[in-house]
């Protein structure tokens, strides 16, 4: 499965390791170390594979009673191959069949945080394999929610919040049949709130600005007897994320979040009181918003999401036209 190593520098370290005087024990630990170094910020997909290299070969200098740096091996390589840039199903499965084999052990000797990482971990894993029919989505959320048991907002806002969102997108992406679908856009804007009643603008506004944006996403879409209160509401989360992203610090999650609330201002009247005055006024300034967010995706390389944007714009343009 694993490519062989290109990487000059990952093998002279593992050089070292094999030559050095180390026990066994420090050189499974300092291998699963410098695996962790290349995942934590990948220049290419080959950092990662030299993670799951790293992490195999600390797997193979583990002797049968050593079960714990197995399993955290194991965990190693599948958080690695859940990384790798790939459409396909077999690196994902591996990935699992990895946290799966990991995860009794480490619930018996590991810290409940390392646990937690790894249901979390297990969740993104089968939330992938969902599209692929291998696996189900109340799965995914289960994971998630083991790892909600360790991971409070008292004690890890991060996590917590990023889970809630994980959790949200999981419940949209659901498939139910229509007289669900309000459920489960409800049960989504439900977690959307409840994460947010914790994670401040003040203290966490990456995770803040990332939560109002996908609540934005999920009110606009929302099936419900008040669509202009939910557009409105929708927008008023738009710009509690907006507080956070701009076009300098942030240009790809500002582009994003523009390019939403550019969708909910095309259906939204200009008086919410006369919704049959139109909307020229808000379609003008969803244009605005939508040539920007194209400028930023073009400059940025991001060709699907400005195409995205270019479709939109031809129909606010015909739309403009008729008015």
């Amino acid at each position: 499965m694993t490519p062989s190593m290109t990487d000059s520098a990952v093998k002279a370290a593992m050089a070292v390791i094999a030559s050095s005087s180390a026990t066994t024990q420090e050189k499974i630990e300092m291998l699963i170390e410098m695996a962790q170094g290349f995942q934590k910020k990948p220049k290419t997909a080959q950092d990662l594979w030299n993670a799951v290299s790293l992490c195999h070969q600390a797997h193979e200098l583990c002797a049968e009673d050593n079960l714990l740096w197995k399993a955290r091996a194991k965990a190693g390589m599948a958080t690695a191959l859940k990384a790798i840039p790939d459409v396909g199903e077999q690196l994902l499965l591996e990935a699992k069949q990895r946290l799966e084999e990991a995860l009794p052990i480490l619930l018996q000797f590991a810290p409940q945080e390392e646990v937690a990482e790894a249901q979390m971990n297990l969740g993104l894993v089968l939330q992938s394999l969902v599209p692929f029919n291998l696996a189900r989505m109340t799965d995914s959320i289960q994971a998630y929610q083991k790892a909600l048991q360790v991971f409070t907002w008292q004690k890890y806002p991060q996590e917590y919040a990023i889970l809630h969102n994980n959790i949200a997108i999981a419940y949209l992406s659901m498939p139910l049949t229509s007289e669900k679908e309000s459920l489960r856009q409800g049960l989504a804007v439900q977690t959307f709130e409840e994460a947010l009643k914790h994670i401040r603008l003040i203290n966490h506004p990456r995770e803040y600005a990332m939560l109002q944006n996908n609540l934005g996403n999920a009110l606009q879409y929302l099936p419900s007897s008040h669509p202009l209160e939910n557009i409105l509401r929708a927008i008023a989360a738009y710009d509690e994320a907006l507080k956070v992203r701009d076009a300098k610090d942030t240009p790809l999650e500002y582009a994003n979040t523009i390019s939403n609330k550019a969708n909910a201002l095309f259906n939204l009247p200009d008086n919410p009181e006369k919704p049959e005055a139109g909307n020229l006024k808000n379609m003008r300034q969803a244009r605005t918003y939508y040539q920007e967010a194209w400028e930023i995706f073009t400059q940025h390389g991001q060709i699907e999401q400005a195409e995205v944007v270019v479709q939109m714009l031809q129909e606010l343009e015909t739309e403009i036209d008729n008015s």
